[in-house]
């Protein structure tokens, strides 16, 4: 276990707070002006829309994701630190583009999970990725989008449709077990994955299918707790121990 000096610790406690002061001020604004939009219509537009109309719709939508709201923080969180989770859900695109970014940065310096300066390189790693991705969608997108998929053969737009969504899960996911390089948790939670996605979702209600995700994760975590090598878990807590 790495030990800081007392000014290296001042530091880093002045810097969690300005992130955490700066994190929420921007979360916030961000939530304001996105959850705006239906009410503004609604108080400005003669469009026929009700407020419970509003209100049933932002249910609807609570009842599909609204799982995501516990199960992406307590994903997300030992990869990007507390920074990279106020950048990465400020900016959105979190599993395809902004984990990765993090990952990679982590390895490119071999940052281990859960230190300062494996929180730092993802919070890095998230802004590079923010850059690339607004000057891309500039260009490509803004200025030259309505151009290049004119010009592209109908083969490459509907291939690209069909593929393009697990080819960038399946790079996250190859770059995560590299990682983490902890072969019985991969195993488990593959197995675990395949068994809720292939048995238990097609055979119940459309309820259970909804919260999925949730029950991958913590099937998963339950399973690699119960199964782990407790021998190898008191060596780790009496090693941590004698260096601290």
């Amino acid at each position: 276990m790495r030990t800081y000096t007392p000014e290296q610790d001042v530091l880093f406690d002045a810097y969690t707070r300005t992130t955490n002061n700066w994190g929420r001020a921007t979360l916030f604004a961000g939530l304001v002006i996105a959850t705006a939009v239906p009410f503004i219509i609604l108080a400005t537009t003669d469009l026929g829309i009700t407020f419970s109309q509003v209100l049933t719709a932002f249910i609807a939508v609570a009842a599909v994701y609204g799982v995501f709201y516990v199960v992406e923080p307590v994903t997300y969180f030992p990869i990007l630190g507390p920074a990279g989770m106020y950048q990465a859900f400020l900016i959105g695109n979190i599993a395809n583009k902004l984990v990765p970014s993090a990952i990679v940065a982590q390895a490119s310096i071999e940052a281990e999970l859960g230190t300062r300066k494996a929180s730092y390189a993802a919070t890095a790693g998230i802004a590079g990725a923010a850059v690339v991705h607004v000057t891309s969608l500039l260009l490509l997108v803004g200025i030259l989008g309505t151009w290049i998929v004119s010009i592209m053969p109908t083969s490459i737009t509907d291939v690209a449709r069909v593929y393009i969504l697990p080819s960038i899960l399946g790079g996250v996911m190859v770059q995560l077990i590299a990682t983490l390089k902890q072969p019985k948790s991969t195993a488990i939670a593959i197995g675990v994955a395949l068994a809720v996605v292939l048995l238990l979702v097609p055979n119940s209600p459309k309820l259970v299918s909804s919260f999925a995700i949730a029950l991958c994760v913590a099937l998963t975590v339950a399973i690699a707790w119960f199964t782990r090598n407790k021998a190898e878990h008191v060596e780790d807590e009496h090693l941590e121990a004698r260096i601290n």
